[in-house]
């Protein structure tokens, strides 16, 4: 349970980072999004998840991190 808190604090962190570094850039960047379409938001959503899965496996199951 511990990891778990630990790995959610650390989201937060990484997701509030561009807001403090580039906030500017942050807005361009939701008008973007808010422009795109339901098929391309969902592209880049599968994208990020399967991005995610194979980090998560790479972490887990290889010794590539040892």
């Amino acid at each position: 349970m511990k990891l778990l808190v630990t790995l959610i604090g650390l989201v937060f962190i990484l997701e509030g980072l561009p807001y403090v570094t580039f906030p500017e850039k942050m807005r361009e960047w939701f008008k973007r999004l808010i422009e795109m379409t339901t098929a391309q938001l969902r592209m880049v959503g599968l994208l990020a998840m399967i991005l995610g899965f194979i980090i998560c496996y790479i972490a887990q199951q290889t010794n590539l991190l040892d």
